[in-house]
């Protein structure tokens, strides 16, 4: 097997599990530069797996090829509408942040499954009939060399993931809402002074995390778990959390990160496929995207600087 042939059994693999960190990181983008710490990422993605596996199950005979579609956007919605749990706690109440995100966690799994158990009597879903195909990108994936890599036999929503990575790094630097976003991050009362909703911008914020949580979900249990159980986000919501602080609080270096844990995903389920990986105990594999996030994280969290004012609850009129 040539490089070339390693490659283009890695790199598709790769965005295809760095799809789902994307959104969920791009998630936690929003609402941490907003002021507002949101450790409740794996519940979110918990949350929006269930809602895209359900919908996915009772609909697809009815709307057919476009139920995983329709499938997202319910996830969307719900993930948003989910979240609003945290701002109402960590914004109106002024609760403890990182309290009120693992409670988040904890609900969204004991809800899950409840729900689960109630409405198909066992501790799963079925299996999915109707998810996304692959794809190959018109034009980009004829380009000589990078089109097969980058182009070809991949998801629609990894390109979507992608283009809202640059989307959102536009709408976080680029725009009125994005200084906003980020002055109420940095300084509240700065904000508050030139008239700005500090409230109002961390509940949008967090219902922005809520929704792209949601939608990583979603992508996740749709495209590769195709079901729903107590093991089907298994900390990727954490993972997505890494990729956030791993690439310091930024879109694109929320991007990158995750695009790095989706390779080190993508070898252990391709490993035993590659020549110099055949020897490598599958373990080893399993474990390699959970230790390269301890490694990313004890590397570069004492060098990253979080938004001076996260986790710090606003008080009108206080300092």
């Amino acid at each position: 097997m040539s490089v070339y042939d390693v490659l283009q059994t890695i790199i598709p693999t790769a965005i295809f599990f760095a799809a789902p960190l994307i959104f969920t990181a791009l998630g936690g983008v929003f609402s941490e530069r907003s002021g507002v710490v949101n450790i409740g990422l794996e519940g979110l993605m918990i949350i929006g797996a269930f809602v895209g596996i359900v919908f996915n199950l009772t609909f697809a005979d009815q709307l057919g090829s476009l139920t995983p579609w329709l499938a997202l956007a319910a996830a969307i919605v719900v993930g948003a509408l989910f979240s609003l749990l945290h701002a109402v706690a960590s914004v109106t109440f002024r609760a403890d942040q990182v309290v009120s995100g693992v409670a988040i966690n904890f609900l969204a799994l004991g809800l899950s499954l409840f729900l689960v158990k109630k409405m198909y009597g066992k501790g799963q879903t079925d299996q999915i009939q109707v998810g996304f195909d692959k794809i190959d990108v018109p034009i980009l994936s004829d380009i000589p060399v990078i089109g097969p890599l980058l182009f070809s036999n991949a998801y629609a929503p990894s390109y979507i993931a992608v283009l809202l990575a640059f989307l959102s790094w536009y709408i976080i630097y680029k725009t009125p809402f994005g200084l906003r976003l980020r002055a109420v991050g940095e300084h509240p009362m700065a904000a508050d002074t030139m008239g700005i909703n500090v409230t109002q911008m961390r509940y949008i914020a967090v219902m922005i995390s809520g929704a792209l949580g949601g939608l990583g979900g979603a992508v996740y249990a749709t495209i590769i778990s195709r079901d729903f159980s107590h093991a089907t986000i298994s900390g990727h919501g954490f993972m997505a959390l890494a990729a956030m602080i791993f690439g310091k609080w930024h879109p694109i270096g929320a991007l990158g990160a995750a695009l790095f844990f989706g390779l080190a995903q993508s070898l252990s389920i391709v490993g035993q496929t590659i020549p110099f990986l055949q020897n490598v105990p599958t373990v080893y594999l399993l474990i390699a995207p959970y230790v390269l996030t301890i490694l990313a994280l004890a590397g570069f969290i004492g060098r990253a600087e979080a938004p001076k004012a996260a986790g710090t609850p606003y008080v009108k009129g206080k300092r």
